[in-house]
C-alpha cells in the first residue's frame, strides 16, 4: 500500500480545496495519471499520482480543504505500507509539515482539529519547521483554537498541553463568543488604540447566509490586510491624452487582426511606458526591507496584471518587459488574462513581479485608489478612457482622456518622486511616436 500525502506545493502554500477528483475508490492508475485537482491561495493545481495501481480510498469531497502532509489517497501499488517522504513541488518552499519528533500521548490525541489554516502566529509556525512538527497535529490551548509556541514545545515533549477551560453549562455560542472576543483582544493589542470587536450576530435581525473565505478570495484578503496596514499609501493623479495613441493602436489592431500579440490593447502601451519609467525611477521598483531597514533595488522588469478570475483577483506576471516589444506583451496580456479567468495560472505565472497594473476601465469608472500588491512599493490604476473638452493652444477640443493613479509606499518615495514618473508616463502616452522611441 501506498500512502500518498499532500506535497508542499511552494510559496508557503500549506492547503489546498479539492476542486475536482479525476479518480475514484476502485479505479485503476498509473504512475504520473492526474490524480486530484486542489486550488491554492494562488492558483488551480493538478496533482498527478506518484504510483500506479488500484485506489483504495480518496480523502475528502469537492469543496473540501487538505492541510499539506494530510492523506490524499491511498493506492494499492503491490508493495508493503508505506507512508513516502513528501515530493516537493518545482517552486517548493518549506512547509509547516515533517514527522513529528516523539509520539504523541493520548491526551494529546484527544482535541481532534477539523481540516482548514492552522491558528498560529509566524515566529510559532518557524518554530515548528525548526523542531520538524506538523503544526496540524498539534492541540491548540490559544485564543480561538491557535496554536502557541508552548503547545509546540509540549507536544515536542510528549507533555499534556493545557486546554482553555469553558463553565459547565454554557451555551456553545456563549464559548465561541468569549473565544472572539479573547482572540480580537490579542490581535489588536500590538497595534496602540486598534480595537477589534467581534461581530454581532447579524442572525438576530433576520435571515443570513454564509460562505467561507477559502482560496484566492482568502488570499486577496489577507494581502490587502498586511498592505493597508504596512505601507503608508500615497496617491498622485493625473491624464494623459491618449487620443493620438488610440488612433494608433486601433489602426495597428486592425492590420495585424490574427496574428500573434495582434490582440493590441491600451495595457500593453502602459506596460511598455510604466517599464520605461521604472528605468529612470528606480525607487518605484524596489521593496523595502523594514528589519534590515534598507530597500532592495531590483534590477528587473516584471510587471503584475489585476485580473478578475471569477474566484478573485489574481495576478499573473509579464516577465522581462524591458526586453520584449509591445506586440508580445500583449500576447502575453492575451494568454495570461485566459488563463486567469479559465483558473489555469500556475504559481510561477504570479511569482516574481516588482510592480502591478489594475485597469479598471474595461469595467466602467472614472478612477480609483489602488492597494499596493505588498512587498511591492508601488501600484498604477487605469481608469477608462473618456472623451473630453480640453484646452490647446487656446481652443476646446475634445480629446480622447485616460485618467491615471499611482498609490506609492511613502516610505520610500515623496509626492515630487511620484508627480516625475507619471508625468513622463503621461509625456510618451500622449505621443505614439515618442513612446515607440524611447521604449
Amino acid at each position: 500500500m501506498y500512502k500518498f500525502v499532500l506535497p508542499d506545493l511552494g510559496e508557503g502554500i500549506h492547503e489546498g480545496e479539492i476542486l475536482k477528483w479525476f479518480v475514484r475508490p476502485g479505479d485503476t492508475i498509473a504512475e504520473d495519471d492526474p490524480l486530484v485537482e486542489v486550488e491554492t491561495d494562488k492558483a488551480a493545481v493538478t496533482i498527478p499520482s506518484p504510483r500506479g495501481g488500484k485506489v483504495i480510498s480518496v480523502q475528502g469531497k469537492v469543496g473540501d480543504t487538505l492541510n499539506v502532509g494530510e492523506t490524499v489517497a491511498v493506492i494499492d501499488d503491490g508493495v508493503g505500507e508505506e507512508i513516502p517522504v513528501m515530493p516537493r513541488a518545482e517552486t517548493a518552499i518549506a512547509a509547516d509539515v515533517a514527522p513529528p519528533v516523539s509520539v504523541p500521548t493520548a491526551a494529546q490525541k484527544t482535541p481532534l482539529r477539523p481540516a482548514g489554516p492552522v491558528p498560529a502566529t509566524p515566529a510559532t509556525r518557524r518554530l515548528a519547521r525548526e523542531m520538524g512538527i506538523n503544526l496540524n497535529q498539534v492541540p491548540p490551548s490559544g485564543p480561538a483554537g491557535r496554536v502557541t509556541a508552548d503547545d509546540v514545545k509540549n507536544y515536542a515533549a510528549g507533555k499534556p498541553i493545557p486546554v482553555l477551560e469553558t463553565r459547565v453549562g454554557e451555551k456553545p455560542e456563549k464559548i465561541d463568543r468569549r473565544a472572539e472576543a479573547e482572540f480580537a483582544a490579542h490581535a489588536a493589542s500590538a497595534i496602540p488604540l486598534l480595537d477589534i470587536e467581534p461581530l454581532p450576530d447579524f442572525a438576530e435581525f433576520g435571515m443570513v447566509d454564509k460562505e467561507p473565505l477559502r482560496s484566492i478570495r482568502r488570499k486577496v484578503a489577507r494581502k490587502m490586510v498586511t498592505s493597508m496596514i504596512l505601507i503608508p499609501h500615497v496617491a498622485h493623479m493625473d491624464e494623459a491624452d491618449v487620443t493620438a495613441l488610440e488612433e494608433f493602436r486601433k489602426r495597428e489592431k486592425q492590420r495585424r487582426e490574427g496574428q500573434p500579440g495582434g490582440h493590441l490593447t491600451l495595457l500593453a502601451f502602459v506596460v511598455k511606458a510604466v517599464t520605461a519609467g521604472l528605468r529612470a525611477a528606480p525607487r518605484f521598483n524596489a521593496s523595502l526591507d523594514p528589519f534590515k531597514e534598507e530597500i532592495i533595488y531590483k534590477k528587473y522588469y516584471n510587471i503584475g496584471i489585476a485580473v478578475d478570475s471569477g474566484k478573485g483577483l489574481v495576478v499573473p506576471v509579464i516577465k522581462e518587459t524591458d526586453r520584449k516589444s509591445i506586440i508580445q506583451i500583449a500576447g502575453d496580456i492575451e494568454d495570461l488574462a485566459r488563463r486567469g479567468r479559465e483558473g489555469t495560472l500556475n504559481v510561477a505565472d504570479m511569482r516574481g513581479g516588482t510592480f502591478t497594473i489594475t485597469n479598471i476601465g474595461v469595467l466602467g469608472g472614472t478612477g480609483m485608489m489602488p492597494t499596493i500588491n505588498y512587498p511591492e512599493v508601488a501600484i498604477l490604476g487605469m481608469g477608462g478612457v473618456q472623451e473630453k473638452p480640453v484646452v490647446r493652444d487656446g481652443q476646446i477640443v475634445i480629446r480622447k482622456m485616460l485618467p491615471l493613479t499611482l498609490a506609492f509606499d511613502h516610505r520610500i518615495a515623496d509626492g515630487a518622486d511620484a508627480a516625475r514618473f507619471v508625468g513622463e508616463m503621461v509625456r510618451q502616452l500622449s505621443d505614439p511616436n515618442l513612446l515607440l522611441l524611447e521604449t
